[in-house]
């Protein structure tokens, strides 16, 4: 799923970007370092990903974003108040979105897939052996094909606004907002501030239509043959209000993981961990944290 944008303006990103992405200098206190938030770029699979950094916890978290979303603009609320004792936190930039650029973002046939091997193999080249995933919308997408491909590398999921198949009902709703000039000001601000109004434009037309191209299946299948082979414990998380993802997705993806639960919180919408950052942190933190 898509309109995975916070709101947040690139103008104060980019300035907490400048105040606060750096590397850490010689003789920086071990607590304040553990606080800071960090940047860098590594090469996998052929592109040069962008991730931020945070805590100096043993139980390493992977932040996935949505649809043209990266870490900075999806994952405010979490780089900044997960606890950074008890977790290490990365965020990144899938290739083609935020600061992963270039390569420019396409949607082959495949680009979930490649997204999940790009996330992996990052966390595998940042030395991270097991890790959980937090995924928001296409973010969760890709957090349970990679927790259905790699099962034995990751420790506990966590989705919302995902869905593993696609219906004509879905394709509605996307293209209902597809031409972003249909857009208030206020929504297409952010992403046009990131990416320029074309890109942006041009970007999220191809990946509505990518998404109808999933619906040729008979099964509108994205990643539904994966689901029973996730085996870590799984927390989905649904908004009520949620309007760009009817309640039947998660509701499918509780019966088909088979180690979930299902939380549904009734004022959340589409961006639920960004409106309701404190609650939906501590829902999260209590789940990681359980044995």
């Amino acid at each position: 799923m898509a309109l995975s944008w916070s709101g947040v303006s690139l103008g104060s990103s980019v300035r907490l970007l400048g105040r606060v992405l750096r590397t850490p200098q010689p003789g920086t206190p071990a607590l304040s370092y553990c606080t800071m938030i960090t940047s860098g770029r590594i090469q996998v699979n052929g592109a040069n990903l962008h991730y931020q950094r945070t805590g100096c916890g043993d139980h390493a978290v992977l932040l996935l974003p949505g649809a043209l979303g990266c870490s900075q603009t999806d994952f405010g609320p979490q780089l900044k108040f997960l606890n950074k004792e008890i977790f290490t936190i990365i965020g990144w930039d899938p290739r083609g979105y935020g600061l992963s650029i270039p390569p420019a973002r396409d949607y082959p046939p495949d680009f979930f897939s490649r997204d999940a091997k790009d996330a992996v193999d990052l966390m595998q080249a940042l030395n991270f052996k097991r890790f959980s995933l937090l995924g928001w919308s296409d973010g969760g997408i890709t957090s349970l094909i990679a927790a259905g491909t790699y099962p034995s590398l990751i420790n506990k999921l966590v989705i919302w606004g995902a869905n593993a198949y696609v219906t004509e009902e879905d394709i509605a709703l996307y293209n209902a907002v597809k031409d972003v000039r249909n857009w208030s000001p206020k929504m297409r601000k952010p992403m046009e501030d990131l990416y320029g109004k074309e890109y942006f434009a041009n970007t999220f037309s191809a990946w509505v239509e990518s998404m109808a191209h999933f619906t040729s299946k008979s099964d509108g299948n994205i990643c539904r043959h994966l689901l029973p082979l996730i085996g870590c414990p799984t927390l989905i998380i649904h908004g009520m209000k949620d309007s760009m993802v009817p309640l039947f997705h998660p509701q499918f993806l509780h019966q088909q993981v088979k180690n979930s639960r299902l939380h549904l919180m009734p004022e959340g919408k589409h961006n639920l961990h960004l409106r309701y950052a404190e609650e939906f942190n501590r829902i999260v933190e209590d789940f990681l944290c359980s044995a």
